[in-house]
């Protein structure tokens, strides 16, 4: 996999929408100012909104056209260090015909965003480039607060070369704003920390996944990981602001087993779902799938912060990671990020 040079104060940063096209309309305007404020405050970046990012949620939804060829050329751009994705959404995955695999692969910078993001990030991993599930810039970095384990997360992973990483839990949880417009997160104790469900020791192996409602879209497409690319990797997982039920998630898992890939993998992280929702449902519906699989063994720790858990870690596709289950520990191995 190639690692993207990392950031730099003063560095410039492009804003894309690759899904929906909400920060483009006027009643989303001061979210939208507030995260180029933050992004430039708290991470002393330059920012580039590429051309068709603010032409409208309808222009948006009808064009995926053109939220490609912001991609392309935000990747294009020499002067551009890293790509933002606004916010997450429903159908990024139609930007797939119009992506140029050689252009990312030939012009490596960093990506981050999350969420549908996930089909994006698939796309990185397809041309070989690590990617970072982390926060969009358009949802945390709009916030009139935002928590400095957001802004750490991000300047430990994008800023920095770090051979070796934890990825704390930190004792707390947060659920969504009730008023995007003038809320701030509601941040109680979270005295589970991380839950382990089933296995023991450690395991390493490089990250893979993302939001995993968004499986549904990618699978079956060219950017759906072989089930050798699948091998010895460590699944993390989460699920998206439409909280799909347990059965839902149960289908996905069953696929993923019939595919072979739960016989492949060397353990799954999950992030605790959006406000709790579903939480024990998800963990005795995935140590199930598990089991009818014949992987019982197979080691799983819940309750992790990424997505739409609020609170991050942020998780790089294709980096080496560590997870301890006796010690209830995850770290990651190497940077994502070189000079």
């Amino acid at each position: 996999m190639i690692k993207p040079k990392k950031l730099n104060r003063g560095d410039k940063v492009a804003l894309v929408s690759l899904s929906s096209g909400l920060f483009g309309d006027s009643e989303n305007k001061a979210r939208l100012d507030r995260a180029i404020n933050n992004l430039k405050n708290l991470l002393g970046v330059e920012v580039e909104i590429m051309p068709n990012a603010l032409i409208g949620s309808k222009e948006v939804y009808e064009h995926p056209e053109l939220r490609a060829r912001d991609l392309m050329d935000a990747f294009k751009d020499s002067s551009i260090k890293a790509i933002f994705s606004l916010t997450g959404g429903f159908d990024t995955i139609r930007i797939l015909p119009y992506i140029d695999f050689s252009v990312i692969k030939n012009n490596p910078k960093i990506f981050m965003g999350f969420s549908d993001t996930t089909a994006d990030h698939f796309m990185m991993y397809h041309a070989g480039l690590v990617s970072f599930y982390g926060p969009a810039a358009g949802v945390e970095f709009s916030l009139p607060q935002v928590p400095e384990i957001d802004v750490e997360t991000v300047k430990n992973n994008l800023f920095n070369i770090n051979e070796k990483l934890d990825l704390p839990h930190s004792g707390k949880l947060a659920n969504d704003p009730l008023d995007w417009s003038t809320s701030i997160l509601d941040i109680q104790d979270d005295n589970k920390g991380y839950e382990v469900i089933q296995g023991s020791g450690k395991i390493r192996g490089k990250l893979l996944g993302g939001c995993i409602d968004v499986f549904l879209s990618i699978n079956g497409t060219k950017i759906w990981p072989t089930l050798e690319e699948w091998k010895d990797k460590i699944l993390f997982i989460e699920t998206s602001d439409e909280q799909p039920d347990s059965a839902l998630i149960r289908t996905i898992l069953i696929n993923l087993g019939a595919q072979g890939i739960l016989s492949v993998i060397r353990g799954i992280i999950v992030g605790r779902p959006k406000n709790g929702k579903y939480y024990d449902e998800y963990n005795k519906v995935i140590k199930e799938v598990c089991r009818i699989f014949n992987r019982s063994d197979l080691g799983i720790i819940t309750n992790g912060h990424f997505g739409h858990a609020w609170l991050w870690n942020v998780m790089p596709l294709g980096v080496e990671a560590e997870v301890d289950f006796d010690n209830k520990k995850i770290k990651l191995l190497e940077s994502g990020v070189v000079e």
